[in-house]
């Protein structure tokens, strides 16, 4: 969208226009069987048609290529190309011309200008040309400023300037899950995967040539998005990776702590900040952009003064039949003894077996135990188990733990592997 003050007689013009790279020209091929009216000569047209492939007239790509007939999307990430022509229209030799093109944000005004030194002079019927590059940071609306100053044969100091608004659209979609992995509180080499799923949220397709994981300082990563085959490793999706309009891929990524952070148990514990996404894609004819996501943070697992984990749960399980799973519980405190009493609520779909509110005994300080329970289901699908309760006798503290695993429950027709 072009926004330009009221028209003033100048001297000079300005020119701007987006560079972009071309597209395959495509042409609606129109055929018949030649036992139709018009015969062969649709085919025959197609066939002179100086823009059609050779032996496959009937394809709506063509051998050529066009330039864009308008401005077009922009995206973040992406580098914005423009070409500045400053023509002298008149018949006379202007002066001290000089061209200044800023480009506008919501945030900063940027000066995109090669040099900034003023042309001497610009004789009839000659041009002064530019090209500026900007890699587009921001999204929303953008204004190009191309401004003109010059001086007339008659020593008149003229100035004018054109406007050129355009809107940065988001290519990406990202978002970002964190899990942590489970280890005995004597182990501080806890790892963190993160899943990280990019959706194409624009209408042409993208070849995502790079997704990178760039972890901050006390990490290492490891990529899991290849399998080995052969001795070779081959991606996960395959030998074309190519991400359709509004299509979605997972990747995914194991960070563990350097040696020299995994024995500091407190400073990895309360690490929160992990690394950032580091995107690379082409798309039309290798029109490339290139997205840095800000620095990831995870929330810093907390278990408060009591951990409960599991150790043990099956993972299929049968509709209305018992089945057991093995619990750990650690007093993550370093000074205090613990006296436990364990309760187990039912939920809608989870009902536990045994005696609710039993003691448990003594806990010493990093010191664990282990607890076999038993619960069945009275609903299929998957179920989580959830309605364990823990309760500090000595400071009257109770703690709750719901969601601690999922189970899938099936019909007890169908038969289950262990």
């Amino acid at each position: 969208m072009e926004v330009n003050p009221p028209k003033q007689e100048h001297l000079l013009a300005l020119k701007v226009m987006r560079l972009t790279k071309p597209t395959l020209f495509t042409n609606i091929p129109v055929t018949c069987e030649e036992k139709d009216l018009p015969g062969d000569l649709f085919n025959q047209l197609m066939r002179d048609d100086p823009s059609t492939v050779n032996g496959a007239e009937i394809l709506m790509l063509g051998e050529m290529l066009t330039l864009p007939q308008n401005f077009g999307n922009i995206f973040l990430g992406e580098t914005f190309s423009s070409y500045i022509s400053v023509h002298n229209d008149s018949n006379q030799v202007v002066k001290d011309i000089l061209v200044k093109a800023d480009l506008q944000t919501s945030s900063q005004r940027l000066n995109l200008s090669a040099s900034n030194a003023a042309v001497a002079e610009l004789k009839p019927d000659c041009c002064i040309d530019d090209v500026i590059h900007h890699e587009v940071k921001e999204i929303g609306t953008h204004i190009l400023v191309c401004a003109v100053s010059y001086t007339t044969q008659g020593g008149e100091k003229m100035y004018f300037r054109k406007f050129f608004k355009f809107q940065v659209l988001k290519p990406l979609d990202v978002k970002t899950k964190f899990y942590n992995a489970e280890s005995d509180l004597s182990s501080v080499t806890d790892e963190v995967f993160l899943e990280a799923q990019i959706q194409n949220i624009t209408t042409s397709p993208m070849f995502m040539e790079k997704v990178s994981l760039e972890p901050s300082i006390m990490y290492n990563v490891t990529e899991l998005n290849s399998v080995n085959k052969a001795g070779e490793c081959v991606s996960t999706f395959g030998s074309r990776a190519y991400l359709q309009p509004m299509d979605t891929r997972q990747y995914l990524y194991c960070l563990k702590p350097k040696k020299e952070f995994a024995e500091k148990a407190g400073i990895i514990k309360g690490v929160t900040v992990i690394g950032k996404l580091d995107i690379v894609w082409k798309t039309n004819l290798g029109e490339r952009g290139r997205l840095q996501t800000s620095q990831l943070q995870r929330m810093a697992p907390g278990y408060g003064d009591v951990r409960l984990s599991l150790e043990a749960i099956p993972d299929t399980v049968n509709l209305e039949e018992p089945f057991h799973i093995t619990c750990k519980i650690t007093n993550c405190s370093s000074e205090r003894t613990m006296d436990l009493v364990l309760e187990m609520c039912n939920t809608s779909s989870i009902h536990w077996c045994g005696i609710s509110g039993r003691q448990l005994g003594k806990l010493h300080p990093s010191s664990s135990l282990c607890l076999a329970l038993t619960l069945l289901s009275s609903v299929q699908g998957l179920q989580s188990v959830s309605g364990l309760r823990l309760t500090d006798t000595f400071l009257k503290r109770t703690y709750e733990y719901d969601d601690i695993a999922q189970v899938c429950v099936v019909s007890s027709a169908v038969n289950v592997e262990t």
